[in-house]
């Protein structure tokens, strides 16, 4: 270590000085991708961008230091970004800051400290952070660890036509609050790749959204969805389609005219979903695929279970049971294992952590609460966080895993993160510890360390891709190794 460097630690990120102003954020939030889509017959993945440097890089007067991103400085939400400032002096101490607020308005805000090199150069694919929001060898830890001012504030993208603005700045010294003003640049990360169509479904009741990937299909198709927030999310869909899946992000309750409450699954409307999804001359079969997180990924394992032609399914920290609703399809009625508010627990953060409410399932796989996925016709990836506070993922997989191996089925892949919580999300998607939980109106503990968590997101998104590469398209193609 250098001179005058400090010691690695992690304090709280501080506030921006000089943030970009709400003229110019808003013409870069309603501006859209300048290239062009990229060529490419029937299942084509998005080609990776060339390697130009940052274009939108500001420069000002007196400013000594430029802040370079490549390739480039606009790129889709989990695609990586190398960070370079130059023109330091030799070994000077600086802050790097990285700021944007989401589409209500809040703030989320993260920093570390540096030491230049030699020559005046600080990348942060080699050089590791003293301190701040993080420390070590981060190179996307400036998005990772943004944290929101609000607290118990979820990072979401509800409007996927649109970037992310991401401020980027380097300031003098070490200094809590922040020194002079070095350099700044402007980086913006998009959910909808160049080429990719969105398209609202109303289907008869089906109330959803379809993305295509760039060029002619049929695509591989996937339907996408998410737990017990309610309305229609699309940012997970609409990066799937920039990674070569026609993938339909559904909405299943509180959305237009669909039930406000969440009730009983009724898998009829699901049913309904797929066979859209079968029918649409874009999507290739005979086959799909499901991905779901938490109460999404037990509708995916309940549809994998009773409907055919889905060929494989992902479960992100799904329970395998049917846990406060009943799951129905024609005369089939599995009931609810329930859960119990007593065994809840007050931290003394004051958060409430409900990890474990559910009620016990007494005889593990022969519980009748259970989804029978030992009738899927296609394989099961279980992802799971082992710090997931929603509910005991790792213990829950495992259960499901003897389920089928004692029905004379394969053992499922179950991947297992370690310090990971409940909310995985798309890679550099910052950690959501806690949030207002919809049904108990009040803040809950999710669980994840960040740095842990992060990494977990990263590798996942890997896992995921790979495995619907390899039963929708048949081929064992993995996701751009720039992941």
């Amino acid at each position: 270590m250098s001179p005058g460097c400090v010691a690695p630690g992690i304090d709280e990120p501080r506030r921006l000085q000089r943030p970009l102003s709400s003229q110019s954020l808003w013409e870069l939030e309603n501006s859209s991708p300048t290239s062009s889509p990229p060529a490419g017959v029937g299942f084509q993945p998005r080609p990776q961008p060339p390697s130009w440097p940052n274009s939108l890089q500001l420069r000002e007067a007196g400013m000594a230091a430029t802040l370079t991103l490549y390739p480039s400085s606009r790129c889709r939400w989990d695609e990586p970004v190398r960070i370079v400032v130059r023109g330091l002096a030799q070994r000077q101490r600086v802050t790097l800051r990285s700021s944007l607020r989401d589409e209500k308005g809040t703030l989320f805000r993260a920093h570390a400290r540096y030491c230049a090199d030699a020559g005046g150069e600080l990348d942060l694919m080699r050089v590791p952070a003293l301190g701040g929001s993080f420390a070590g060898l981060e190179p996307m830890g400036l998005l990772w660890a943004l944290e929101p001012e609000k607290p118990f504030w979820k990072f979401l993208k509800r409007d996927v036509q649109t970037p992310f603005v991401v401020e980027l700045e380097v300031l003098d010294g070490h200094e809590p609050e922040g020194g002079r003003l070095l350099g700044r640049a402007v980086h913006l990360r998009d959910f909808l790749a160049p080429g990719v169509r969105r398209e609202p479904v109303r289907a008869g009741r089906v109330r959803a959204t379809l993305f295509l990937p760039p060029g002619p299909g049929p695509f591989p198709g996937i339907i996408d969805l998410f737990g017990l927030g309610g309305g229609l999310l699309e940012y997970r869909a609409s990066l799937l389609a920039g990674n070569g899946f026609a993938t339909l992000a559904l909405a299943y309750y509180d959305f237009e005219d669909l039930p406000k409450a969440f009730g009983d699954i009724n898998l009829d409307y699901f049913e309904e979903a797929l066979c859209y999804m079968l029918q649409h001359p874009e999507v290739r079969g005979p086959g799909i695929g499901l991905l779901g997180i938490s109460a999404g990924a037990d509708i995916c394992l309940s549809m994998a279970s009773f409907l055919k032609n889905i060929s494989a399914t992902v479960s992100i920290n799904g329970s395998g049971f049917s846990t406060l609703r009943a799951i129905c399809y024609k005369e089939t009625h599995v009931p609810p294992l329930g859960y119990d508010m007593r065994k809840s627990k007050i931290l003394f953060s004051g958060l409430l952590d409900i990890v474990d409410v559910l009620n016990d399932p007494v005889g593990k796989c022969e519980n009748p609460c259970m989804i029978p996925i030992e009738k899927a016709q296609g394989p099961i990836l279980f992802i799971v966080g082992q710090d997931d506070h929603n509910w005991r993922s790792e213990l829950l997989a495992q259960i499901a895993s003897e389920r089928l191996q004692a029905r004379g089925k394969e053992k499922p892949q179950i991947i297992s993160y370690p310090g990971t919580g409940h909310y995985i999300e798309p890679p550099y998607f910052p950690i959501c510890p806690a949030s207002l939980h919809i049904l108990m109106k009040k803040p809950v503990m999710w669980g994840g360390e960040p740095r842990a968590h992060s990494r977990a997101q990263v590798d996942a998104w890997k896992h995921i891709l790979t495995f619907f590469y390899t039963h929708l398209v048949g081929t064992h193609k993995g996701p751009s190794p720039k992941l």
